[in-house]
């Protein structure tokens, strides 16, 4: 539907968009704040008390601290009897199904065991004896209940005490009084055996492989079961009715003097007033102005920012996709801080707020990556309980992130700067507990582990550049690293159909690279565009003379006409077969960018001086642009223009070295190349400086050897 509207579009768009952007930022981040009027707390609860004495302000009760609420919780688990119930019908069943199988197996077995056929009185045989005592062992166990304890209970001793539901009443019961699983199969085993074992004409042996046999473990089931439905209620119950405070402090009570030492009671009794406090406020009309407060104060570092961006990376200001990306990580990161208010305890030194440098710096600059990581580092202190400590520590480890990562092109350098910014988290806690305590029992190991655990979450960092990558487009130089390896498909493809466009390409680059170390420019960025300015070449690779055999020359058979427009084709052969490969935008500039909209002197010379009545169509020898409008595309233009007219030389001394590159480079300033890049005239003259240097380096005269004489 914008298209409709180009004007509004192009006018009115990005600026609404950009003005969206910072106000759902400031919204989520307001919304995240704690809406606990935590400087006020600070004052109450702070510094005050070292110069004058703190009396309580209104009536609050004492809340009790989690340890003692843990404890007391605790103690209520471990005396807690829990509720089983009785199943009534489990003793029917078991003895139905004993009564078949039993029957069942005499049946089948009955000529193994000759002797217990034999009678035992003159009503029975020993058969019907053993299934009458088992029986009666079966109603003796299920009488006096089986039961399965849940895990939480194994290992208990016998005076363990239960209750047990029976017709809607609870009775308690000691575990002694059942039978535990094991139990019951050992009394019922040995009821048989032990009433007929010695009788006359009974082998011990045939009467225990019998027993065996009869598998009795199959009829111990628990009838005696866990109540997993009433058990977890009457346990919520009984913790609810935990008192949550041990006494009251009255308004005018005095807290604590001046000078006095700090015990654990008076931090028990600050907390309760900390909590009273935030209390009154969330429930009064306090609140409303802390929200406004908030709101006011977060619109402002966002204000800021949008200020910074607007003088200082005006660039980065104008592209909503960067906006957009910087906004994202920093509510990302705010969004982790405010973890500290779901959980209990949270150990908030874990969260690794050094990614938002490393990443902003990997797609920035050093300036922006610090400024929004201390903009972000103030937000998400509002969610710590010392503010400053926490401000103290991060400030260092930002720096830290940001020298140790300047340039990421290998995985070795994400986990060097880990190990450096865990160092430094732990060397600059150290300090500060000495500084505020005086020794070093005051220091706490488990933040170390917490450092620890920070560290390696800093690893995520590379995972995440890929994916910021590909969701807002931009590119790093571990990807331009990866792009300028000369094993990429593309570059391998290159130098099997383009030989000397691929050597050309390289020494493009090495030229390119060292004028950018010079010039502060991306030296990654300009040697990956180096190595691909050319890949149009590969649809016509032998009308070009880098690729050419000696005597064969295609533009030959070619009007001047006809070698300018296949030669100027090139530029767009190669951003169709890069779009294809999916190269990044920003390679694909150095494709359209690296001729600008010179003209191809050659044909256009060659086509004036044979046709000299005849107008030449200036736009067929002309490259179709645009020109170069960054630092490193300008770079590239030169240095591609010097590598190619370098080949031609007749000379490589240093006087025509430096004619030729002065010669090329005032040519595109002449034809206005550079208008639209940002880059000086002083850094055009030391970039000329570099290109002439290296190449003498290149071209530098060798010592002719002598040869060896033949003796007479």
């Amino acid at each position: 539907m914008l298209e409709r509207f180009p004007h509004f579009k192009s006018k009115y768009f990005h600026p609404i968009l950009r003005v969206l952007f910072f106000l759902i930022a400031i919204g989520l981040v307001t919304y995240l704040l704690p809406k606990t009027g935590k400087f006020g707390y600070e004052y109450i609860s702070g510094l005050p008390w070292k110069h004058q004495t703190l009396i309580a302000p209104f009536d609050f009760p004492i809340y009790k601290t989690n340890a003692e609420l843990k404890q007391e919780t605790d103690s209520l688990i471990k005396h807690y009897r829990p509720y089983f119930f009785k199943d009534t019908t489990k003793e029917a069943q078991v003895l139905e199904r004993f009564e078949k199988d039993y029957t069942e197996l005499v049946l089948t077995k009955k000529t193994s065991y000759p002797n217990l056929s034999k009678s035992y009185t003159k009503d029975t045989s020993y058969f019907g004896y053993i299934k009458k005592s088992i029986k009666e062992g079966l109603n003796n166990i299920y009488k006096k209940g089986i039961i399965l304890l849940p895990d939480q209970y194994i290992g208990v001793d016998d005076n363990f005490e239960l209750m047990l539901v029976k017709g809607g009443y609870a009775e308690p019961f000691a575990l002694s009084e059942m039978y535990l699983q094991t139990q019951a199969y050992q009394f019922l085993s040995t009821t048989a055996i032990r009433a007929i074992i010695g009788d006359a004409g009974v082998i011990d042996h045939e009467l225990t492989q019998f027993i065996t046999d009869l598998e009795l473990n199959n009829y111990i089931q628990p009838n005696i079961i866990y109540d997993e439905e009433r058990n977890p209620t009457e346990i919520a119950n009984l913790q609810n009715n935990i008192s949550l405070t041990s006494g009251r402090v009255l308004a005018g009570q005095r807290i604590i003097d001046q000078g006095e030492i700090v015990q654990n009671s008076t931090v028990k009794v600050l907390d309760s007033l900390r909590r009273n406090y935030e209390s009154k406020l969330s429930t009064t009309s306090n609140y409303y102005f802390i929200l406004a407060g908030q709101f006011l104060l977060v619109t402002l570092l966002f204000v800021t920012i949008s200020l910074f961006l607007y003088f200082f990376r005006n660039d980065v200001y104008k592209s909503i996709s960067s906006i957009g990306f910087i906004l994202l990580i920093t509510l990302i990161m705010t969004g982790l801080a405010s973890l500290e208010k779901l959980f209990e305890d949270f150990p908030f030194y874990i969260i690794p707020f050094a990614i938002l440098p490393i990443i902003i710096r990997t797609f920035f600059d050093s300036r922006l990556a610090f400024f929004m990581y201390v903009v972000t580092i103030l937000i998400s202190a509002f969610f710590t309980e010392n503010s400053f400590e926490f401000v103290f520590i991060q400030i260092p480890a930002g720096l830290v992130a940001l020298f140790s990562l300047f340039r990421m092109v290998r995985r070795s350098h994400i986990v060097r700067a880990a190990i450096l910014i865990t160092i430094t988290y732990s060397l600059f806690y150290v300090a500060l507990s000495l500084w505020r305590e005086g020794n070093f029992a005051s220091i706490n190991v488990k933040m170390f582990i917490y450092f620890g655990i920070n560290g390696i979450m800093l690893l995520m960092v590379y995972p995440l550049i890929w994916i910021f990558e590909r969701l807002f487009g931009f590119l790093s130089d571990v990807t331009l690293v990866e792009l300028s390896d000369t094993n990429h498909p593309i570059l391998r493809k290159m130098a099997e159909a383009c030989p000397g466009t691929f050597q050309h390409s390289i020494q493009v680059g090495n030229l390119a690279q060292e004028v950018a170390y010079k010039l502060n420019a991306n030296p990654a960025l300009v040697r990956a565009g180096a190595m691909y300015h050319d890949i149009g070449k590969m649809a016509s690779p032998m009308y070009f003379t880098e690729n050419q055999a000696e005597g064969l020359n295609p533009h030959s058979e070619l009007t001047y006409e006809e070698s300018a427009r296949v030669v100027v084709n090139h530029i767009e052969s190669g951003v169709k077969m890069a779009m294809k490969e999916k190269l990044p935008k920003q390679i694909i500039d150095f494709i359209t960018t690296h001729q600008g909209t010179t003209k191809t002197w050659y044909f256009y010379n060659s086509f004036v001086n044979e046709n000299p009545d005849k107008e030449a169509d200036v736009s067929i020898f002309t490259y179709p642009g645009p020109t170069p409008f960054t630092k490193e595309t300008a770079i590239l233009m030169m240095a591609d223009s010097i590598e190619a007219a370098s080949r031609s030389l007749k000379k490589y001394n240093d006087d025509e070295i430096d004619k030729l590159v002065e010669r090329i480079i005032d040519k595109q300033i002449e034809e206005d190349q550079f208008l639209n890049a940002p880059i000086t005239f002083a850094e055009i003259t030391e970039a000329k400086e570099v290109f002439k240097n290296k190449l003498k380096n290149i071209y530098h005269a060798r010592i002719e050897y002598p040869k060896l004489k033949k003796k007479k």
